[in-house]
């Protein structure tokens, strides 16, 4: 079945632009569009989309807020939120991933990993490519704590390998590249990350990336 995709966007053409490339994919289907978060949040319960692509400044309601009635307790429906974002915007992406959103995406990324984006996010992953994921959370370091503060008690329930994978989650790497580093098997990885996400009540690898900078774990920039 085709995923349904939501476009919020207070830019008409954009959502023309990404309406055309999406509908010239067969498993994709653009089920509706929507100017700003208050429309956003109409057109999620009215179409229940799999997938929301959301604009972060918008009139009324922002995206950030928008995707927090979205993905916060008593939703309406499943859907994931996709965030779009240019440079100058990073802070407002730190609270969008904070307020639930599966991922992120910049606006000037190429067609086809923005189709690879919205196929992840609906598949049920939160990371989206990694050397995004890397460049965004290095350019938003300043947002960040110096690593200085104080460990969080709740990092002390992992594990030593839980929190190597821990790192490496918020490095963005992909479950396949943490096994090659860590000498492991993938399932292994994925059994420590779901322990990881438990341990620490996070969502998804999304949370935990953030979580690990957030807490000192892993500093911006560092290898």
């Amino acid at each position: 079945m085709a995923i349904r995709v939501l476009l919020v966007d207070d830019q008409p053409l954009l959502r023309t632009g990404f309406r055309m490339i999406l509908e010239a994919e067969q498993d994709l289907a653009v089920v509706g569009e929507a100017g700003d978060g208050l429309q956003a949040l109409d057109q999620v319960r009215a179409l229940q989309p799999d997938v929301v692509l959301m604009d972060i400044r918008m009139p009324r309601m922002d995206g950030v807020e928008a995707t927090r009635q979205i993905t916060g307790p008593g939703r309406d429906g499943p859907a994931k939120v996709l965030v779009l974002t240019t440079f100058d915007l990073d802070e407002y992406v730190v609270e969008a991933l904070k307020a639930g959103a599966s991922g992120f995406l910049l606006k000037d990324a190429p067609a086809h990993e923005l189709v690879q984006a919205i196929r992840v996010v609906a598949a049920g992953e939160a990371m989206l490519a990694p050397s995004i994921t890397r460049r965004l959370l290095d350019k938003y370091a300043g947002h960040l704590p110096s690593g200085d503060e104080p460990v969080p008690d709740t990092l002390h329930t992992l594990t030593e390998r839980e929190v190597e994978v821990l790192k490496l989650v918020a490095r963005g790497l992909s479950n396949a590249e943490i096994a090659a580093d860590l000498f492991v098997s993938e399932t292994t990885v994925k059994t420590h990350v779901g322990h990881v996400l438990t341990k620490l009540g996070l969502r998804d690898r999304v949370q935990a990336a953030v979580y690990a900078y957030e807490s000192g774990l892993v500093r911006p920039g560092a290898q």
